[in-house]
């Protein structure tokens, strides 16, 4: 499938990302990067599309120019980003021809190379057989130390894309409410990401009553009752291709079970230590052990299940992970989730989620509703 229309960043741009890339992967010890259709692929030449069995692939060596191993009947889609600046030549194949042997053949002295993560195996089979005796790694340690750090004109975009997800769950005393299954209010606020300025809405989990102790549960047939309270965790891409994720977690009417609002001023409080522990050497798991001990010292560990959070950006899930383990210390510019939760299986769940980027002397928050249990209906 070819690249589709979305605007693209500034020749400059990318021509900067290309060559940080090259000189990372020289610096890590390989010859070039192989980095078909994907979020590594849009970040380098602003292209967007899916990878299927026909082979698409930049090769980007450490020396010379990239290029673009394309099937002829797709390049029409690519035209837009093989632009002069970005110094991106196009190699065309048509069907009946080797496409990994011609990519292959771009680098012939290689005897190491990365591929990109999410290379379908298709691709990395044959890519494998036509690059035999040369080593192939993933590429995602090198590329994942661009995109850790967002420049201006990415925090901007994801910057627009948490207002816009803000601007649905202020609407969602039209969705929510009684007498109504979770399909039903996740359609109407699928349908309300678009109308607020997404390109998509990526999902929509509505969680209501012992639903919203599953953390991804989605959405299904079971009806809201009063009295639940119901998780909402939704998100998606603007057009520039920078994803919101934000959650926030509602009431119909008065909570059926008395522990609510003593339960919820506690992730309140942890959600809050967490995002106030963000500034630049802090460790991703100093983050997430602040929110962590919080929960755990009020007895609910237990049932603090996933990690704080996860970096944001042309994917939904990227570096830097807010996790135990993490020893990476933060850096302006690097965006993620803080999003604890406590969730008591076969009772009720709750989650508060905000997106925030690590700036040079602190935070910023990308998301501004409050935080408050929100009840509806009264």
């Amino acid at each position: 499938m070819s690249s589709t229309a979305a605007p693209v960043p500034a020749p400059e741009i990318l021509r900067s990302r290309l060559e940080r890339a090259a000189a990372a992967a020289e610096k890590a010890g390989f010859d070039a990067l192989f980095v078909t259709p994907g979020s590594d692929l849009r970040y380098l030449i602003g292209a967007v599309g899916g990878s299927f069995e026909r082979l698409t692939c930049l090769v980007l060596p450490v020396s010379g120019n990239p290029t673009l191993v394309v099937p002829k009947l797709e390049l029409p889609g690519y035209e837009s980003v093989l632009v002069d600046e970005l110094g991106v030549q196009a190699a065309t194949w048509v069907d009946g021809e080797d496409p990994a042997a011609l990519a292959a053949g771009l680098v012939k002295s290689a005897k190491r190379v990365a591929v990109s993560d999410f290379t379908p195996a298709l691709h990395v089979l044959g890519l494998r057989d036509a690059l035999s005796g040369v080593e192939q790694q993933l590429a995602g340690p090198v590329i994942r130390e661009l995109r850790m750090r967002k420049d201006a004109s990415e925090i901007d975009s994801l910057r627009q894309a948490g207002a816009a997800i803000d601007r649905v769950h202020a609407r969602m005393g039209e969705f929510l409410r009684a007498g109504r299954t979770e399909n039903e209010v996740a359609a109407d606020i699928a349908a309300a990401i678009l109308e607020e300025g997404h390109a998509v809405a990526e999902f929509v989990i509505v969680g209501s009553g012992p639903n919203g102790a599953s953390p991804h549960h989605g959405a299904s047939d079971r009806v809201v009752e009063q009295g639940d309270v119901v998780v909402i965790d939704i998100g998606g891409p603007v057009a520039e291709g920078y994803n919101s994720d934000s959650t926030r977690t509602y009431a119909i009417g008065t909570p059926r079970d008395e522990d609510v609002a003593k339960t919820y001023a506690v992730l309140q409080q942890a959600q809050q230590a967490a995002v106030d522990a963000v500034r630049p050497g802090v460790t991703a798991q100093d983050v997430d052990r602040a929110a962590r001990k919080v929960i755990e010292d009020a007895g609910f560990g237990e049932y603090f299940i996933h990690r704080t959070g996860h970096g944001i950006g042309l994917d939904v899930h990227e570096e830097p992970y807010i996790v135990e383990g993490n020893e990476l210390p933060l850096e302006p510019g690097m965006a993620f989730s803080v999003e604890p939760g406590i969730y008591q299986s076969g009772r009720w769940g709750a989650r508060i989620e905000d997106i925030v980027v690590c700036t040079e002397d602190g935070v910023e928050s990308l998301n501004n509703r409050p935080h408050e249990l929100v009840v509806l209906g009264e």
